[in-house]
């Protein structure tokens, strides 16, 4: 029996104990056909979703609705390859494309990161048919969840979900959290180690028999990310959906710097959409300082420094993400040893600032707008809430080691799945 058990006992606009996940499209989702309606239907899909953001994440009610609209508008298959029906379109624009969804509502953006990872994964390391079989799936429209990362392990690295192989299946065993998007995907990707130590992604339905997600996310940021508890005892995995994710670190590939680019993608969307609340809100709510002798609080000579500081470094920041989609792009077309350092490289210095602006942003925004900003009719908390809970997925300091190593003593980063 697969149940979504509520962490709050049937919780107001929650989903209710019982609940399987959510139906599979009827149609084929739509597939894009070049960069630029990719961007004109991200930023479409965001102006639908910035109007119930700040709702969702006040009553905690998870984004069905807008996941059905993001996952069939093409841009869940914006990375399947050309030569499997795909557009096959840039990481620059995914990158692009994820920071626009990501200022309307950054948990949805989030959602979307480990199905588009997992789609590049299965690009480096499986066989014609494997791909075949799992784009086609994707470009009918169906949602990868994520049952990646647990709790109470030594390292991030380590798991100890496993599967038993029996011939023409397995069966997947063990707990699993942070499973982002999990609760209201169509398949659920769970990485298990084999007999020696090696991860797979074993791809299970997110029905099966076995499977059960808990919806026990209690964090104070990135609120309706569908994340939550995964439970597996004994799921029920076909070998057709068993990819080798060790492979993808035997040689080098750009998967790891897939993933992170994602990550600083939403970070970029959530202090851009701070900036903006800032500006709205000095322009038309707040006072100026009694001491300014001005009349409006938008003239304020400090006010105006921060704003351009921060319009300068959410900038950089930007164009840091834009010259690592770049440098993805070509460690995709030709993945060497080089090629794929310097896409890491760029994909840290990237994560550096807009971690970084993102933190900044949210943070001035209440010291620029004033104490009328912090009242819950406006929910502006949300933005720092979930700057600061996103942000801490990957740490910055490390960043900058690579980026210092590298510059100073020309090693390269770490090739494993978070660099």
């Amino acid at each position: 029996m697969n149940i979504a058990v509520s962490a709050s006992a049937l919780e107001a606009n929650r989903i209710p104990q019982g609940v399987p996940g959510p139906t599979k499209p009827s149609a084929p989702a739509h597939i894009l056909r070049d960069d630029a309606e990719a961007l004109r239907v991200a930023h479409a899909l965001a102006e639908e979703f910035r109007a119930g953001a700040a709702e969702r994440d006040r009553t905690g009610r998870r984004p069905l609705p807008e996941l059905d609209a993001f996952s069939q508008s093409g841009l869940w298959s914006i990375n399947v390859p050309k030569a499997h029906g795909g557009p096959g379109l840039s990481y620059r624009t995914l990158a692009r494309a994820i920071a626009i969804i990501s200022a309307a509502d950054p948990s949805i953006g989030q959602i979307a990161q480990n199905h588009l990872g997992i789609v590049a994964a299965i690009d480096t390391v499986s066989d014609e048919d494997q791909k075949r079989l799992l784009f086609g799936l994707v470009l009918a429209g169906t949602r990868f969840g994520n049952a990646f990362s647990e709790s109470g392990t030594k390292r991030a690295a380590d798991f100890n979900t496993h599967f038993v192989d029996h011939d023409d299946h397995v069966t997947v065993h063990g707990r699993k959290f942070y499973a982002t998007g999990a609760l209201l995907a169509h398949l659920v990707p769970i990485v298990a180690v084999d007999g020696e130590g090696r991860p797979w992604y074993a791809i299970a339905e997110r029905n099966a028999p076995g499977l059960t997600v808990i919806d026990d996310w209690s964090s104070f940021g990135q609120r309706t990310t569908a994340s939550g508890t995964v439970i597996l005892d004994g799921v029920r995995v076909e070998k057709s959906h068993l990819v080798p994710a060790w492979k993808g670190y035997e040689r080098p590939s750009a998967d790891g710097a897939i993933f992170q680019i994602i990550q600083a993608a939403v970070d970029a969307g959530i202090a851009h959409e701070a900036l903006a609340e800032t500006i709205a809100f000095v322009r038309t709510k707040s006072r100026p300082w009694i001491d300014s002798g001005l009349d409006r609080a938008s003239d304020d000579p400090h006010t105006i420094r921060l704003v351009g500081d921060l319009t300068i470094r959410l900038h950089a920041a930007e164009a840091l993400l834009d010259r690592a989609g770049l440098a993805l792009d070509a460690a995709v077309a030709a993945p060497d040893a080089d090629s794929v350092a310097a896409a890491q490289l760029a994909v840290a210095e990237a994560k550096v600032l807009t971690t970084e602006v993102a933190l900044g942003a949210t943070n001035t925004l209440f010291e620029l707008a004033g104490t009328r900003s912090t009242l819950a009719e406006h929910n502006l908390d949300r933005h720092w809430r979930n700057a600061r809970t996103h942000t801490l997925h990957d740490p910055v300091r490390w960043k900058y080691a690579i980026v210092g190593n590298h510059a100073l003593n020309g090693v390269k980063p770490p090739f494993h799945a978070w660099s």
